[in-house]
């Protein structure tokens, strides 16, 4: 099929990859323009730019496709379909229509639950059992498509949503292709609109650890937020993300050591099993500890 691709981040490059293994022609990919990043504050281009330009696609990054100009050179490309896989630019009804079977997105949820921004975070911190991917034809509307394919993963006790996202990446560009092998023979599916979640972008502030909260929610927001933003604590003064943990046996005054770094919550207690601390990289709990003292409280 002729394919226009739209993604920009990590999650997107293995359905690009997949598209082009599973031989359709991708006639173009769009992508977030380069971003200033580093000490040095270069442009860098999206994950999606570089990959598409090592495999030798045209890239176009436009910063709006509301103009009358970028929709005609998008409708030029005469494309079969286009996959849209976290791009992060609204597209207008003129762009959705303009292949000849529309837009299909994937989406990192089990659709009508977490729509919008944030739908890997908000599943774990939600403490959900299950979560997958789902193939919808786009509308207009934020994340309200129709469903074509949907598929189911468990959550693991331990995982964070950094490993989650790899998982989903994986499985969605493998669903994909499978959509496109069998595009004509699908039906679309409506959301149920009485089970609607939204996944409401991550902000910095959700970030600080409360441990006068149960052991299952402390737990949940540590895995949730790892690696980015990071659940974090003060410990003597600094701060110290903790992005790994489990649930353990324990109990004592909410922030209290128990052991090692197992710390009391509100009710039951958690071991922190990936930490960092500030200008060093994430490693194993036991490794942070042997530069640092917990002290008798977390606060």
């Amino acid at each position: 099929m002729r394919i226009v691709f739209m993604g920009t981040p990590d999650f997107s490059v293995p359905v690009l990859d997949a598209l082009v293994d599973a031989g359709h022609e991708v006639v173009a990919v769009y992508s977030q323009p380069p971003r200033p990043a580093g000490r040095g504050k270069k442009e860098r281009p999206s994950p999606v730019q570089a990959r598409a330009e090592a495999l030798g696609l045209t890239v176009r990054h436009p910063v709006s496709l509301k103009g009358s100009e970028a929709q005609a050179e998008f409708a030029a490309l005469n494309a079969d379909v286009a996959v849209v896989v976290a791009y992060g630019l609204i597209l207008p009804q003129a762009i959705l229509d303009a292949p000849q079977a529309g837009c299909l997105n994937i989406h990192a949820s089990l659709l009508p639950r977490w729509r919008g921004a944030a739908p890997i975070h908000r599943a774990i911190m939600a403490g959900d059992t299950e979560t997958g991917v789902c193939i919808m034809q786009m509308e207009a509307g934020l994340d309200t498509g129709p469903v074509l394919l949907r598929k189911v993963t468990a959550i693991g006790a331990e995982e964070t949503t950094g490993a989650l996202h790899d998982r989903l990446a994986t499985i969605g560009a493998n669903a994909i292709v499978k959509v496109l092998d069998t595009l004509p023979d699908l039906s679309p599916q409506p959301q149920a609109e009485d089970r609607v979640t939204y996944a409401a972008k991550i902000d910095k502030a959700e970030a600080r650890v409360n441990w006068s909260q149960p052991a299952e929610d402390v737990d949940r927001l540590i895995r949730g937020l790892s690696p980015f933003p990071g659940a974090w604590c003060d410990v003597n003064g600094e701060r110290i993300k903790l992005l790994g943990s489990r649930l353990v046996d324990g109990h004592g005054a909410p922030g209290s050591v128990l052991d090692g770094f197992t710390i009391a919550c509100g009710t039951g207690a958690i071991e922190v099993t990936v930490a960092q601390r500030a200008g060093k990289k994430a490693m194993p709990a036991q490794n942070v500890l042997q530069g640092l003292s917990l002290g008798n409280l977390l606060a």
